[in-house]
């Protein structure tokens, strides 16, 4: 797969490729970057692939630093429901005005 195809028109300097547990590679679109306690974290939003249904839940991962001569970055989940929304608090602070959140 080519990374500079566009897809539909997007624009790929906000998509975000991770691999799942399966290997497979699932597609995201980066919102934005929340710092929280000296801790980094980005709220990614899952793009539907063509026929699948929008389901609209952001997912909260923690940044962590690979290889600081090549400033590669690492995404882990995060187990703490505490911190997770406190996270999606401020996102949503940022964002209030820009998304139609559902609690």
């Amino acid at each position: 797969m080519n990374d500079n195809e566009n897809y539909e028109g997007e624009d790929l300097d906000n998509i975000v490729i991770l691999n799942d547990e399966d290997g497979n590679e699932v597609r995201f679109e980066f919102l934005d970057l929340v710092e929280l306690d000296d801790e980094e974290y980005v709220v990614l939003l899952p793009i539907a692939e063509e026929g699948e249904e929008e389901e609209g839940e952001v997912v909260i991962l923690k940044v962590e630093d690979v290889d600081e001569e090549s400033d590669e970055e690492s995404y882990v989940s995060v187990d703490d429901e505490e911190t997770l929304n406190k996270v999606f608090e401020i996102f949503k602070e940022k964002f209030k005005d820009d998304f139609d959140f559902v609690d």
